[in-house]
C-alpha cells in the first residue's frame, strides 16, 4: 500500500484509471517509492536519455519532484493527475503504455517536461451562469455546466486576462451567456497563441447571430487586451459543448495567426489542427522522424495532416510528401504553408485517408512511408485495410490514444507482416492522464518480395465473379430438422 504523508494534508487516492496490471506490478510502476534514488542513478522514466538532456521533467538540483498545486482541481477535473508529484504521473502513463503495448516491444523512457504548467496555447473558456451569476470557466460535458476558474495552472497565463474581459465587457455591453432553450448571446470563446510568434486569437462563439454593436465590443476588447492581433465571431447555433460554427467572421485583424515550429512558419486558423503544447510538439516530431532515418529520396504520405505540420517538416529530410486532410480549411492553410515556406516537394489533397491510399497505390504511386496521426478515434478501417494491401516499407503511428492505437497495431501487425521498432511515449498533456505516443514499424522480411497489388477495386468489381453454388445454404426444413431428418413442431418435439 501507498504510505500517507506525514505532514497532516488528506490523502486522496488517483482519481485515473488503473493500468491493467497485476497489484504487485501498479505498485512497482506507480507508487515507486525510490522515486528520489531512480533520479540519481539515471534509470527512472522521468530521465530523458543522454542525448536529450534539455527535457528534464524534474528539478534535478533541489532535488524536490514537482508537484501540482491548483486549488480548483478536484472541482475542475481538468487535471485528472492533479493529487500526484509529476514523477508519479509519468511513471502512472508509462504503465498504461507498457499494458496496452509492451507486448510489442520494449518501451521507451518517457519524454517529460522540464516545466510542465501552462503548456497549452490553445484554450477554450465556457461562459455559463453558477448559482444565479455569469460566470466563465471549465466546461464539464458530462453534467453539463460551467465549473468557475480563474487561473488554471495548463493554460498561457494570458487567457485568464482576456477571457475576464470579456466577462467584464458582456455585462457593460448588455449582452449574456447563452443558456439551453432559454436563449443569450456568448456560449464560449477560443484563444490561441503564437508560442514563437507571440500572436494572439480569440474567436467568440455565439448561440445566435445577433451580434449588437459587434464593432464597438471588438474595439473595446481590443483595447482593454493589445495583445489581440485577430478577433473573429462565430455563431453555433445547435451544438452543445466547445465547437465553432461553420463560418467565422473577422472583425479585427487578418483572421489566423502564424507561429514557428522546426524552424518553419504556419499558419493556423480557427479550425485547424494544430498541437496545443508547442514545447513538446518540436519534441515529438525530432524523435519521431528521428526513428525513420529518412534518406532524401523517398515518398512519403501524411494521413490526416491537418495544416501539415510534421508532412512539412519530413519534406526537408525526403524526396516527395503528399498530405491528406478532411477538413478543407486545414488543407488551405497547409498549401499556404508550403508556399510560405518555400516548400515545392509537397502537396496536399481533401479528402478521405483511406480512400486516398488506395487510390495512390492503383496509380502505382506506393508511398516508402506513411505518417499518420488520427484524431483519438483511431484509424479507419479502410485506412488500415488499405495500408495493408500497399504495404510501404516504413509506418510511423502517432497517437494521442494508445487505446485506439493498440486496436489498430493488432490489424497492422497480423499476418507478420509489420513488425514494430520502437515505442515512444511523449508527455503532451501534463497533470492529465492523456499520453501522446509513437510506434515506428517496418515491413517484414517474408513481405518485402511480395509486390504491392495494383488493380484498382473498381477493376476488381467489373472482373466477372464465380456463380455461387447451388444449394449452398441449408434449406429451412433442414434447419429445423432432428438428427434423424424430421421436422420439428411448433412445441419443439419430434412430430
Amino acid at each position: 500500500m501507498p504510505k500517507r504523508p506525514e505532514n497532516g494534508e488528506k490523502f486522496y487516492a488517483p482519481f485515473v484509471a488503473k493500468p491493467r496490471l497485476s497489484k504487485k506490478e501498479r505498485q512497482e510502476a506507480f507508487w515507486a517509492e525510490d522515486w528520489e534514488e531512480d533520479e540519481e542513478d539515471g534509470e527512472g522514466d522521468l530521465r530523458p536519455r543522454e542525448r536529450k538532456p534539455a527535457r528534464r521533467p524534474a528539478d534535478r538540483s533541489s532535488g524536490q519532484a514537482i508537484v501540482n498545486r491548483c486549488p480548483a482541481a478536484r472541482r475542475c477535473s481538468g487535471c485528472q493527475m492533479a493529487n500526484l508529484s509529476y514523477g508519479e504521473t509519468v511513471r502512472w502513463k508509462k504503465a498504461q503504455v507498457v499494458g496496452l503495448l509492451g507486448k510489442y516491444g520494449k518501451v521507451r523512457p518517457v519524454i517529460g517536461m522540464e516545466d510542465p504548467f501552462h503548456y497549452r496555447y490553445k484554450v477554450q473558456t465556457a461562459f455559463g451562469y453558477s448559482r444565479g451569476r455569469a460566470v466563465c470557466g471549465v466546461w464539464q460535458s458530462k453534467e453539463g455546466k460551467v465549473v468557475p476558474v480563474e487561473n488554471c495552472l495548463l493554460e498561457w497565463e494570458g487567457a485568464a486576462e482576456i477571457a475576464a474581459a470579456v466577462k467584464r465587457l458582456l455585462a457593460q455591453f448588455g449582452l449574456s451567456p447563452w443558456m439551453e432553450g432559454r436563449g443569450g448571446f456568448l456560449r464560449h470563446i477560443l484563444i490561441r497563441r503564437g508560442y514563437v510568434s507571440g500572436e494572439v486569437m480569440v474567436v467568440l462563439v455565439a448561440g445566435t447571430p445577433v451580434f449588437p454593436s459587434k464593432h464597438a465590443f471588438a474595439e473595446a476588447l481590443v483595447k482593454a487586451c493589445p495583445g489581440i492581433t485577430t478577433l473573429l465571431f462565430s455563431v453555433n447555433r445547435g451544438e452543445k459543448g466547445l465547437m465553432l460554427g461553420e463560418r467565422e467572421e473577422v472583425l479585427y485583424g487578418k483572421g489566423y495567426i502564424e507561429d514557428t515550429l522546426c524552424g518553419l512558419t504556419f499558419r493556423i486558423s480557427p479550425a485547424s489542427f494544430y498541437q496545443v503544447n508547442p514545447v513538446q510538439t518540436a519534441a515529438l516530431y525530432t524523435e519521431a522522424l528521428a526513428l525513420c532515418e529518412l534518406k532524401g529520396d523517398e515518398k512519403v504520405l501524411d494521413a490526416y495532416c491537418g495544416v501539415g505540420t510534421i508532412g512539412l517538416i519530413a519534406a526537408g529530410q525526403a524526396g516527395e510528401v503528399a498530405g491528406v486532410e478532411t477538413v478543407e480549411a486545414a488543407v488551405k492553410d497547409a498549401r499556404k504553408n508550403a508556399e510560405r515556406n518555400g516548400i515545392r516537394n509537397i502537396r496536399f489533397l481533401c479528402g478521405d485517408a483511406g480512400e486516398a491510399l488506395t487510390a495512390m497505390t492503383a496509380e502505382g504511386e506506393k508511398p516508402d512511408l506513411v505518417i499518420l496521426d488520427p484524431p483519438r478515434a483511431g484509424a479507419s478501417r479502410e485506412f488500415i485495410d488499405g495500408l495493408r494491401r500497399a504495404l510501404p516499407e516504413k509506418v510511423l503511428y502517432i497517437s494521442c490514444n494508445p487505446e485506439t492505437q493498440a486496436r489498430d497495431l493488432l490489424l497492422l501487425t497480423a499476418g507478420k507482416k509489420y513488425a514494430v521498432e520502437a515505442i515512444q511515449p511523449v508527455d503532451m498533456f501534463p497533470w492529465t492522464h492523456h499520453i501522446e505516443n509513437i510506434v515506428y514499424l517496418k515491413r517484414t522480411a517474408q513481405e518485402k518480395g511480395r509486390p504491392a497489388p495494383r488493380r484498382s477495386e473498381k477493376a476488381a468489381q467489373a472482373a466477372p465473379q464465380p456463380k455461387p453454388k447451388r444449394h449452398e445454404r441449408p434449406s429451412r426444413r433442414s434447419q429445423f430438422a432432428g438428427r434423424k431428418g424430421k421436422a420439428f413442431g411448433h412445441s419443439g418435439k419430434n412430430r
